[in-house]
């Protein structure tokens, strides 16, 4: 999916969210957790309940590899089932990948060729020949982690070298080099607030994935009022706020009910 496909399904769906599908066996309705297939049949429920509202999804690696084979199968399906029922969807794996050029070669075959998810998160610290085997591959895309939501962020991002540029700062502006912003995104945190107003300094063109809004306390009116630009530029994530909405029965359903409020949200700061 270029950018041209995203900007012309976040105007049709008037949605710029993601959702989120960190899936915990611990944590979905009781109903199901004695089902042979419960992380993909979660999953198929939330998917179908939510896919009117939103424009991406966005599933967290760790949730399935922690399961070993059966989690990786599921995650399998999940994408596969995303691709087939839903195609206007823009598929994230959140891998945080970022390896030695042989390395990452592998992890961009394992997630683009095999997967064939539209895009994947890479950790930069190891710089330019752990990002550039994700690059190169049509209508696929590098999610660079910039300025995350947690709070150990402080410990490195906003570091500032003797000239006073922060860390964050140096990896969107050298990254920026490796890539155009229809192939490279951002990864800025909701809870940064303000802080977006600075990273439009040095990412005044490109897409940024915002995870952090609903249950980490971040702002979606800040991450407007200081991000979006005239093609919206912004894919905003909620996880927990929507899938673990409900743990009854009616889980799809009000995971649907707080998507559309979102969507909702979003409509009007798009009009």
């Amino acid at each position: 999916m270029n950018r041209q496909n995203l900007v012309e399904n976040i105007r049709r769906k008037k949605s710029f969210l993601c959702v989120g599908l960190d899936t915990d066996p611990l944590k979905i309705p009781p109903h199901l957790a004695d089902h042979p297939d419960a992380i993909f049949e979660f999953n198929r429920a939330i998917i179908d309940a939510t896919a009117p509202y939103c424009v991406a999804y966005k599933p967290n690696m760790a949730f399935y590899e922690s399961f070993g084979a059966a989690g990786w199968d599921a995650l399998e399906r999940t994408i596969a089932y995303i691709k087939e029922h839903h195609p206007d969807q823009f598929i994230i794996a959140d891998a945080k990948r970022g390896d030695i050029g042989n390395t990452s070669r592998l992890y961009a075959r394992s997630f683009f060729e095999h997967l064939d998810v539209d895009a994947i998160t890479v950790a930069p610290y190891m710089g330019e020949d752990s990002v550039t085997p994700f690059l190169g591959y049509d209508g696929k895309w590098v999610i660079l982690l910039a300025l995350t939501s947690n709070k150990g962020s402080h410990d490195f991002q906003l570091t500032e070298d003797r000239n006073g540029k922060r860390l964050f700062e140096q990896v969107i502006e050298t990254s920026s080099k490796w890539a155009t912003p229809d192939e490279m995104m951002y990864v800025v945190g909701a809870t940064q607030g303000k802080m977006f107003e600075e990273i439009r300094k040095v990412a005044p063109n490109s897409f940024l994935l915002v995870p952090g809004v609903g249950a980490q306390g971040g702002s979606l009116e800040e991450v407007v009022k200081y991000g979006m630009i005239d093609d919206c530029g912004l894919l905003v994530n909620s996880s927990r706020g929507i899938i673990y909405a409900s743990n009854g029965e009616d889980f799809a359903e009000k995971a649907g009910i707080e998507a559309r409020k979102l969507r909702d949200q979003m409509a009007t700061f798009l009009n």
